[in-house]
């Protein structure tokens, strides 16, 4: 199976949309406007990072961050399904001061971002961060007009003052040391909210549940992989499904750097589904997580935080 790639500056870009999120839940996106020499600074910027002692990395560990959940976490550092994840990784997200009506309302995951000290990386990051944003909105549009909803459909119920979530990650390609009970990079799941934006680079890994086994997700010159999640999910009573996916162990002789962008509901945004049409039934049986997140009611926040502790247990206890 090959998964769409869909040039966003053709006038058929939200029917193609539609047909990939009913399809396979996941699509490329190219001509999407951003400049490629920012993605690249980026990547370099990342490489750099993480070629830093583990010692000097560990100046910006995520007990550092707070209730903003913002920083470094060495590998091993993360869980999926109760197992670790061989990767590494920093935590980023909105930039927001202490005076933030938010920040100062405790709520978690908004924050200060704890940048490391290299030159252009904060620049860089806010940038990046900021265009991806952009991109975010025009995707949820173009979903909304794929739904038959008026453009802003999202934007008015949900993303008006979207969660922004962004991530580094590298994927070292030396063997995992036994005993650590790591088996992939990043085990089997889905993500929590709408939409995920990734921007991968040459090595690949990336591997989507498909009906038929697992495929592929090659890395595309100047693409973006995007795929939905959960709150969608939910919002399009399963008529769009957010799609497991994995990430091989890196065998490549080379780490591979992936930089997944996460454009989600606001944190106080209640999540329901969308009028007129039909609800799903339950798939909890058939989900990675045996969840039913058709049952789910509340906020994003609530469903998030129900998530996140499972992702790093420890630091739950100690900052949230």
């Amino acid at each position: 199976m090959d998964l769409p790639v869909i040039d966003l500056g053709l006038d058929d870009a939200p029917g193609r949309i539609g047909d990939a999120c009913r399809a396979h839940g996941f699509f490329y996106v190219v001509n999407h406007g951003v400049d490629e020499a920012l993605c690249r600074r980026l990547e370099d910027l990342g490489r750099r990072f993480f070629a830093l002692p583990e010692a000097t990395k560990m100046r910006w560990r995520m007990e550092l961050g707070g209730r903003a959940w913002r920083g470094y976490f060495p590998l091993g550092g993360e869980l999926t399904s109760g197992r670790p994840d061989w990767k590494e990784g920093l935590y980023l997200g909105n930039e927001l001061d202490d005076h933030h009506p938010l920040v100062q309302a405790r709520t978690p995951l908004h924050g200060r971002n704890l940048f490391p000290d290299l030159p252009g990386f904060r620049e860089t990051l806010l940038d990046y961060m900021a265009r991806l944003t952009s991109l975010g909105h025009r995707l949820m549009q173009a979903i909304a007009l794929s739904l038959a909803l008026p453009p802003d459909y999202f934007f008015v119920r949900c993303t008006a003052d979207p969660l922004i979530l962004f991530r580094l990650f590298n994927y070292p390609t030396r063997p995992v040391p036994a005993g650590t009970g790591a088996r992939w990079g990043v085990g089997e799941h889905t993500d929590y909210g709408l939409l995920t934006i990734l921007r991968q680079d040459d090595v690949g890994g990336l591997q989507v549940k498909a009906r038929d086994g697992w495929t592929d997700a090659p890395p595309l010159p100047a693409s973006f992989v995007c795929n939905i999640g959960d709150m969608l999910d939910r919002m399009t009573g399963g008529r769009y499904r957010s799609t497991p996916h994995r990430v091989q162990l890196n065998a490549s002789g080379r780490d591979r750097l992936s930089c997944p962008f996460f454009f989600d509901p606001g944190f106080g945004a209640r999540v329901q589904p969308i009028e007129g049409l039909a609800g799903a039934d339950d798939d909890s049986a058939a989900r990675w997580d045996h969840a039913n997140v058709h049952a789910f009611e509340g906020t994003y926040g609530d469903y998030l935080m129900g998530k996140v502790g499972k992702v790093f247990p420890q630091l739950k206890q100690q900052v949230l």
